[in-house]
């Protein structure tokens, strides 16, 4: 009969970490970036210096656990020639999935747009902490993404 509680009780103790340890990653470390503290810009190809953008529509997540968990949904203001004649663009974007709660991010269609040219990537900010940059990539549409990605520092 103890055997049984025993049992009992390391199951029911599993199943509640498991829980736990799921809320903790896919809920509790995230909060809401609002569009007035984004800090949304793009790295001039002639200055080498950030430039704030206009944005509209502006949904934003992000972690203080990590400087990687940054994800944010938008609308570019400046239409893609524009922006790809006036911005530095981002040589490798590998957009990072977000929690299935934030659906306006889609890493996985965004990669694929990004891989036929169906969107372009710039860089938003090199080094936005160490090791990672901020990426912004923009579809013809002026439907927009922004991510922290890993540099070259922490690359293979």
């Amino acid at each position: 009969m103890s055997g049984k509680i025993v049992g009992s009780f390391i199951v029911i103790t599993a199943l509640i970490a498991g829980v736990a340890i799921y809320w903790l990653q896919v809920y509790a470390f995230y909060d809401e970036v609002s569009a007035d503290v984004a800090d949304l810009s793009l790295v001039n190809i002639a200055t080498g210096q950030t430039e704030p953008i206009m944005v509209s529509d502006f949904e934003g997540i992000d972690g203080s656990s990590s400087p990687i968990r940054y994800r944010a949904c938008f609308t570019s203001r400046m239409s893609l020639p524009a922006l790809t004649e006036t911005y530095q663009v981002y040589d490798d974007p590998t957009p990072l999935t977000a929690p299935g709660w934030f659906d306006c991010f889609d890493a996985e269609a965004i990669g694929t747009a990004l891989e036929a040219g169906d969107a372009f990537a710039f860089l938003g900010q090199k080094n936005i902490q160490d090791g990672v940059d901020r990426v912004v990539a923009v579809f013809p549409d002026g439907r927009a993404f922004a991510w922290n990605q890993l540099n070259e520092k922490y690359s293979e």
